[in-house]
Order: structure tokens, then C-alpha cells, then sequence
């Protein structure tokens, strides 16, 4: 919702009309801001829903809450110059590759029990907790 009210506004702003895509510069990067964001969202929460469903949920939800953050300072950073949005992006990134990890450790948890009777869940999970605070490191 902040973000379609920034790029609403930019809009007035520019043209005083609603939600015309020619105008400023300005204009332009709130725009793309907004559909980069909305790009990025399916992927979060699928890969969001796999880490919470087949590995542990108070990792995945903690790295959704820092995906969240992550994305405002894309925005944000979007808005100025294109380089203040790179850590915002990188950072992203990382959080969705260790949910895609988390995901595929469950996954192959799922399959270890199934084949050879070995269950993981608790290394795993002790894992993915231990691992989650590292996201805070820039």
C-alpha cells in the first residue's frame, strides 16, 4: 500500500492527473520501484511458504520480517540514486536464497524419512535457527 500511494502521489505531483505513466524522472523510478517490487513479491511468498511448511516457521518467518524491511529500503534507495537501491537488492537476494535453502532441506527431510527412515528435523531446524540472526549482518 505505501508503495502504490508513492507512486499515486508522484503522479499528482507531476501531472496533476491520476496515474499517467509519462512525467518526470522522479516519477519514472517511483513507477519502477513499484513494479520491481511487485515482480519480487510471488517468489517471496513462495519461497516463504515452502521454508514455513517443510523446515521450521520461526526462521522463515523471522527472514520474511527482514525480507519486508529489505524491500522498503530497496524503495526507498530507488528513489534517489539507482546505487542506494543495490543493498537493499543484494540483501533481498540473500534472504530468498537461505528460505530457497531452508526449502530444500526440508524437502530432502521429507525424502530421508520417506527412503531410509532417518528424520533431521531437529538438526535442521536448529540449524535454520542458529543461521536466521546472520541475516542481520550487512
Amino acid at each position: 500500500a505505501f508503495f502504490a500511494n508513492k507512486v499515486e502521489h508522484e503522479s499528482r505531483h507531476c501531472n496533476g492527473k491520476v496515474l499517467q505513466r509519462q512525467g518526470s524522472s522522479a516519477f519514472d523510478r517511483v513507477y519502477t520501484a513499484n513494479q520491481n517490487c511487485g515482480h519480487a513479491y510471488p517468489t517471496f511468498l513462495a519461497v516463504l511458504w515452502c521454508a514455513g511448511l517443510l523446515c521450521s516457521q520461526a526462521p522463515a518467518a523471522f527472514a520474511g520480517l527482514m525480507y519486508l524491511f529489505v524491500r522498503q529500503k530497496y524503495f526507498v534507495g530507488y528513489l534517489g540514486e539507482r546505487t542506494q537501491s543495490t543493498p537493499g537488492y543484494l540483501f533481498g537476494k540473500r534472504i530468498i536464497l537461505f528460505l530457497f535453502l531452508m526449502s530444500v532441506a526440508g524437502i530432502l527431510n521429507y525424502y530421508l524419512v520417506f527412503f531410509f527412515g532417518s528424520d533431521f528435523e531437529i538438526h535442521i531446524k536448529t540449524i535454520t535457527s542458529a543461521i536466521s540472526p546472520l541475516l542481520l549482518i550487512p
